[in-house]
């Protein structure tokens, strides 16, 4: 991975190059920003550029046996730890035993998907984690001299999936690490993650990707016309990964249709206050999925706080508002009732429900609790600016 494989964020690359350059890499650091912005991509190409053998000036050489190994996932030197599924109850996974899965899915793409990496997983009801047999695979990794290189490198995508036990052990790696070692961290939210370890690390925010930068990649991997390239470019809001889900489902838009439809029931049913109704659309959704129930929730987010938008702006500024033809025309009459009375009362609601799914949940009572709420919300008295 090259930092020229990366769209746009010149000025991330630049300072990386030169922590390395000027020989004060940190032993820790953590990359962070929004999905599909290719944090762990950022994180790849620091690392080979570490590794590299004829560094130049803004980028590894990516043709010396270091960065060949580190494009192929298999430099002694660096390592990975993800989070993965235990196939039985009394498992105790580690990543290495989904190594086969986790090469194909990161050499895939520049730009990773949590989503694509739980398809490969096939997780079902399952949740993915990082166990904490995991830590001591780690320092048992890291306690070795390295074998090639001048550094050992362990990236931990998704660093917030750690458990407590896995954490707190993990934080006791980084504040007494082993010789010659480099910890990079990857997460979309450092919410879940133990203070003490964020307040050992270095941290490096990714920015979302322009919406030039999206339409430019676009332009270079689908087929699509102009118009509905700057459509996806504006609803993806800065994540090249759901520009590409966007994008794929231009010709097959089973997904989001089902997503809309189960969204726009669920608020003309809680508003008219139709139990019986919301007993039978509760029902069904607690029979899908825990990963499809979670993706739902999170459209929802999104929704909501689009129509939010929409409701208080001015003349619908378009730049602010990133919803497409199907969702506004909803949304023109649906926007008035997510008001400033009520939208942190929805949002908040709709948000707990994806943190008691996450964390396994009886999804049943979660979502007729929400879909009760929920009417009870929409059904305030005011409903203008």
């Amino acid at each position: 991975m090259l930092f020229r494989d990366i769209a746009g964020r010149e000025r991330i690359k630049k300072g990386l190059i030169r922590m390395v350059q000027s020989g004060r890499t940190s032993h820790a650091l953590l990359f962070t920003g929004k999905e599909g912005c290719g944090n762990l991509a950022m994180a790849v190409a620091f690392a080979q550029y570490i590794f590299c053998h004829n560094r130049g000036e803004d980028d590894a050489c990516g043709e010396c046996p270091a960065c060949r190994k580190v494009n192929r996932l298999i430099h002694p030197d660096f390592h990975f730890v993800y989070p993965v599924i235990k196939k039985k109850s009394t498992d105790n996974p580690v990543s290495e035993d989904f190594l086969e899965q986790w090469r194909e899915f990161f050499l895939a793409s520049s730009y990773h998907s949590y989503d694509r990496w739980l398809e490969l997983l096939q997780v079902e009801n399952k949740q993915a984690s990082i166990f904490t047999r995991e830590s001591e695979n780690m320092l048992k990794k890291m306690n070795y001299k390295p074998y090639e290189a001048e550094y050992k490198i362990m990236v931990i995508w998704k660093a917030d999936k750690m458990n407590v036990s896995t954490a707190n052990k993990l934080l006791k790696i980084i504040e007494e690490p082993p010789e010659r070692t480099i910890f990079l961290m990857v997460t979309e939210s450092t919410d879940n993650m133990l203070a003490t370890i964020l307040s050992r690390t270095q941290i490096i925010r990714i920015p979302k990707m322009s919406k030039s930068d999206i339409v430019s990649e676009l332009g270079k991997n689908y087929e699509l016309s102009s118009s509905l390239t700057n459509e996806i470019a504006q609803i993806a809001d800065g994540s090249y990964t759901e520009a590409c889900k966007l994008a794929e489902q231009k010709n097959d838009d089973t997904d989001s249709d089902s997503y809309f439809a189960q969204f726009t029931e669920l608020m003309r049913k809680a508003y008219t206050f139709q139990v019986a109704d919301l007993l039978t659309w509760t029902e069904q959704m607690s029979k899908t999925g825990r990963e499809r129930q979670k993706k739902f929730l999170s459209y929802s987010l999104r929704l909501i706080r689009e129509n939010f938008i929409m409701n208080v702006s001015a003349d619908n500024q378009e730049d602010m508002i990133f919803l497409n033809e199907k969702e506004r025309a909803f949304a023109q009459n649906f926007s008035r009732f997510i008001n400033k009375n009520n939208i942190f009362g929805v949002y908040s609601q709709l948000s707990e429900a994806y943190n008691h799914i996450e964390r396994n949940g009886y999804s049943h009572l979660i979502f007729l609790d929400l879909s009760l709420k929920l009417a009870s919300l929409l059904r305030m008295s005011s409903w203008y600016k």
